[in-house]
């Protein structure tokens, strides 16, 4: 008898040591997963993405469905540009916490990227839903609206921005842009002209100002307002693009091409390089060449403000009108210009 409550007792006791030692170990392995994280996010605030990638990754060997090791996994691989893989993490972060709005609002903005426009408005409006007043949410809206050329519905949603910040310099320079495509030049300069006087180091502002007063034919003062865009931000590949589009238009082609060329070396993905880099091959009658970068154009960036107007005029000089008129019947219809025309294409 006694020996079997010594039994008992001991086995009672190995029952407890085992508990203890597996709460040790729950514990242990929370708190590790937990150093990894937020070394990782140490690691990603200072742009070292491979080592931040590491630590996210030993976190997720600790526990494979670590949401949050997920969400800033997914952001890491988002800021190097690679956007299918982050958008990959982003939905095991949710399916591993359902309603993680976060990584809802991170899904979006790798659906935006990768040309998944309709996907992302329905995150949008997901988070919209259950936190109506994020203006991020309305900004990246507004942004969707802005690529599916729905220039109304943009301008709602960065107007619902301005009413929770109306002092926001960058939706007053988003609603500019919206104008500038709608070509409604003088509502875009209106609404510039608010951004930099809110805040005159909103290097965007200058930069949209000086495309705006190029379209209305007024090239000195364009580069006057670019300048300016390029004394706060030198070496910005879209400013130098857009400076050697300005070129182009003077037809100063040496300096364009040159301007080009380095924006295209600071951001080879920058879709309006090409495009400008084959209007200067259409300039220089190089129309093989012209075709291969507009087309290229295409591939990157599918909004680009009048590609395929370049691109008809590219094939139709090389002598293809088919495919030059299907390139204007394109063009026409998302009404690139109201200014030109190819007889040929009816």
């Amino acid at each position: 008898m006694l020996m079997k409550i010594a039994q008992t007792k001991i086995i009672k006791f190995l029952s407890l040591l085992l508990l203890i030692s597996l709460l040790a170990c729950s514990d242990s392995i929370e708190t590790r997963k937990q150093r990894f994280l937020l070394k990782g996010n140490e690691l990603l605030m200072k742009q070292n993405f491979p080592l931040a990638v590491k630590n996210y990754n030993e976190a997720l060997k600790l526990d494979s469905c670590y949401a949050d090791a997920h969400n800033n996994l997914g952001t890491a691989y988002f800021r190097q540009k690679q956007f299918a893989e982050a958008l990959q993490h982003y939905q095991t972060a949710i399916g591993c916490k359902p309603g993680f709005l976060n990584a809802i609002f991170n899904r979006a903005n790798a659906y935006y990227e990768l040309e998944k426009l309709d996907e992302a408005l329905t995150d949008i409006k997901t988070i919209r839903a259950s936190k109506p007043d994020t203006l991020p949410v309305h900004f990246l809206e507004g942004l969707v609206y802005t690529k599916q050329r729905d220039y109304p519905a943009a301008l709602e949603a960065f107007n619902r921005g301005l009413k929770l910040d109306s002092t926001n310099a960058e939706l007053w320079v988003n609603i500019g842009t919206v104008h500038y495509y709608a070509h409604a030049y003088a509502d875009a300069k209106h609404a510039l002209e608010r951004a930099v006087a809110l805040n005159d180091k909103e290097a965007n502002a200058w930069n949209t100002l000086a495309m705006v007063l190029a379209a209305e034919g007024n090239l000195p003062e364009a580069h006057a307002q670019l300048k300016k865009a390029l004394n706060l931000k030198p070496r910005d590949a879209y400013y130098l693009n857009n400076r050697g589009y300005l070129f182009l238009l003077a037809g100063d082609l040496e300096k364009a091409l040159e301007d080009i060329n380095q924006s295209i070396a600071l951001d080879p993905y920058n879709g309006w390089a090409y495009r400008n880099k084959g209007i200067y091959y259409i300039k220089t009658n190089d129309y093989p060449s012209a075709i291969r970068l507009l087309t290229q154009a295409v591939s990157l960036d599918p909004f680009i403000e009048e590609v395929y107007y370049y691109l008809a005029q590219a094939y139709i000089s090389s002598g293809d009108a088919v495919k030059g008129c299907e390139a204007w019947a394109e063009s026409v219809k998302r009404k690139e210009r109201t200014d030109a025309s190819f007889p040929m294409c009816k």
